[in-house]
C-alpha cells in the first residue's frame, strides 16, 4: 500500500513540474479526462483510414477523393444544426450518452452492411454512384468532427484558465495513446481474421461504449468544484437565456475574436489538405485492396499520434507555459512554412508520409491545445455551439475549400496546380501571423481583467 502511494506521489511530482502545479484533484480530473479523449482519438483514427481506404474502393481515388470532402460539408450542415437544437435540451455529461449510443449504433450497422457480398467490400468494382461509399465517409467526418467538438466543449466549461494551461497539453498526451494504439494494432483485426473491414468497424462501437461509461464514472468521482469554469462566464450565463443553436453561427460571425480563431483553424486545414490530397492519392496508386490501403494509413495515423505524444512527453506545451500563449501561436506558422516548403521540392509518397506527420503533429501537440484555451474566457453559448461551427466548418469547410483546387489538378495540369496551392499556401502563412497576434492580445487582456471576451 505504501509502495502505491509512493508511486502515485512521484507520478504526481513528476507531473507538476514537467506541466504544471496539479493539486491532487485535479491531477485525477485531467487524467481521467485524457481517458476519455484516447478513447475517441482512438476510434477516430481507426476509423479514418477506413474512412478513405473503404471510398477509394467503392467509390474510386483521384478528383472523387477531393470532391467527397466538398460534399461532406453539405451533409454537415444539417448534422450541427441538429446538435445546436441536442445542446439546449440536454445536459452537457447526457450529450456524450446520447451521441455515444448513436455513433455506437451506426457503427454495428455499417459493419453488418459492409459484410454483406453484393453490397459490401467484397464487391470490388468501383463507381461513383455507391452512394454507400459518400455516405460513409460523411458518418466518420461527422464522428471527428462532432465528438471532437463535444469533448473540447465540455472541457473548456470546466476548465478554468490557470487549470487549463497544463491539463489541456497532459489530456491531449494521454489521448494520443488511443491515437497510437488504435490505428496500429486494431486494423490487424481483418488480417488476424482473414476478412475485409466489417469487422473492425463493428468492433468500434465497443470503444465509444467505453467512453460513455468513463463519462459516467468522471461525473460520479470528480468534486463538484471542479466542473465549474471561467467565474465571470458563470455569471453572464445567468443573465442570459441561450436564444437558439442560430446563435452560435451569429456569434461567430459578430466577434473578430471568433473569426480569427476560424481563420487559424481553417488555414490550417487548407494547408495540410493540399498536403494530404497528393499523399492519399499516392497511396490510392500504390496499395490496391482496402486493407493493404487502411493498414499503410493506419501506419501514418499511429506515427502522427506518436511524434505528438514524444512532443508532448518532452515538454512542447513548456512552449506556451513559460514563453505565453501569444509566442505559441505564433510559432506554428513558421514550423508549418518549413512543411510548405519541403512540400514544394519532393511529392514522393514516403516524403509526403513524413510531411504529413510532422504537420499533424504540430497542430496536435501545440497549436490544437493552445486554440482550445482561447475559449475558455467565452460563454456557454460560445463554447457549446459557436466551437461546433468553427470546428465542422473551419475545419470540414476549409478542406472542402482546398479540395475545390485539388479536384481540378488534371485539368489545369501538375506544376500550375502545385505552384497554386504553394504559394497560396504562404499567404494564409503570413496572414496567420498577424491573426495569431491579435488573438494572443485579445486572451491576455481578458484573462488579466477577469472578463469574458464574448
Amino acid at each position: 500500500m505504501d509502495l502505491l502511494s509512493g508511486s502515485r506521489n512521484l507520478l504526481r511530482s513528476l507531473l507538476q513540474k514537467w506541466f504544471g502545479p496539479f493539486t491532487k484533484d485535479e491531477l485525477k480530473k485531467y487524467i481521467l479526462l485524457g481517458i476519455v479523449f484516447a478513447f475517441i482519438i482512438g476510434t477516430y483514427w481507426t476509423l479514418k483510414p477506413l474512412k478513405e481506404a473503404i471510398f477509394g474502393s467503392i467509390v474510386g481515388s483521384g478528383s472523387w477523393l477531393a470532391r467527397v470532402k466538398i460534399v461532406s460539408v453539405l451533409f454537415l450542415l444539417p448534422l450541427v444544426a441538429i446538435y445546436g437544437k441536442l445542446i439546449e435540451r440536454f445536459a452537457r455529461d447526457r450529450m456524450f450518452y446520447l451521441m455515444g449510443f448513436v455513433f455506437a449504433f451506426f457503427m454495428v450497422v455499417w459493419g453488418i452492411f459492409f459484410a454483406l457480398p453484393e453490397f459490401g467490400l467484397s464487391n470490388t468494382v468501383a463507381s461513383p454512384w455507391r452512394i454507400s461509399g459518400w455516405l460513409w465517409y460523411v458518418f466518420v467526418e461527422s464522428f471527428g468532427s462532432l465528438m471532437v467538438a463535444l469533448f473540447w466543449a465540455f472541457m473548456t466549461d470546466i476548465s478554468d484558465p490557470k487549470s487549463a494551461k497544463y491539463g489541456f497539453p497532459l489530456v491531449v498526451l494521454i489521448g494520443q495513446i488511443g491515437g497510437i494504439l488504435g490505428p496500429r494494432f486494431l486494423s490487424r483485426i481483418p488480417l488476424i481474421l482473414g476478412t475485409n473491414n466489417a469487422p473492425l468497424i463493428a468492433f468500434c462501437s465497443l470503444l465509444v461504449l467505453s467512453m460513455m461509461l468513463l463519462i459516467f464514472i468522471f461525473m460520479k468521482v470528480t468534486p463538484a468544484y471542479l466542473l465549474e469554469g471561467f467565474e465571470e462566464v458563470k455569471k453572464k450565463q445567468k443573465r442570459k437565456k441561450s436564444p437558439g443553436f442560430f446563435n452560435g453561427l451569429k456569434l461567430l460571425l459578430d466577434h473578430k475574436y471568433l473569426l480569427g480563431i476560424f481563420a487559424v483553424l481553417a488555414f490550417f486545414e487548407i494547408i495540410s489538405t493540399f498536403i494530404e490530397f497528393n499523399f492519399q492519392v499516392a497511396v490510392m496508386n500504390i496499395f490496391t485492396s482496402d486493407v493493404s490501403r487502411s493498414i499503410y494509413l493506419s501506419n501514418w495515423g499511429s506515427t502522427v499520434n506518436l511524434v505528438t505524444f514524444l512532443c508532448l512527453f518532452f515538454g512542447i506545451n513548456n512552449i506556451q507555459r513559460w514563453l505565453g500563449i501569444r509566442f505559441a501561436l505564433v510559432l506554428v506558422p513558421f514550423l508549418l512554412f518549413l512543411t510548405v516548403f519541403a512540400f514544394k521540392y519532393s511529392a514522393h509518397v514516403d516524403v509526403l508520409f513524413w510531411l504529413m506527420v510532422v504537420a499533424k503533429s504540430i497542430n496536435y501537440a501545440l497549436n490544437g491545445p493552445t486554440l482550445k484555451q482561447l475559449y475558455v474566457p467565452t460563454t456557454k453559448d460560445v463554447k457549446y455551439k459557436s466551437q461546433a461551427w468553427i470546428e465542422t466548418f473551419g475545419s470540414r469547410g476549409a478542406k472542402a475549400s482546398s479540395s475545390g483546387l485539388n479536384a481540378f489538378r488534371e485539368f489545369i495540369g501538375v506544376s500550375a496546380y502545385f505552384a497554386m496551392a504553394i504559394y497560396l499556401s504562404f499567404g494564409l502563412l503570413f496572414g496567420w501571423l498577424f491573426i495569431a497576434l491579435f488573438l494572443g492580445k485579445k486572451y491576455n487582456e481578458a484573462i488579466s481583467s477577469n472578463e469574458v471576451v464574448c
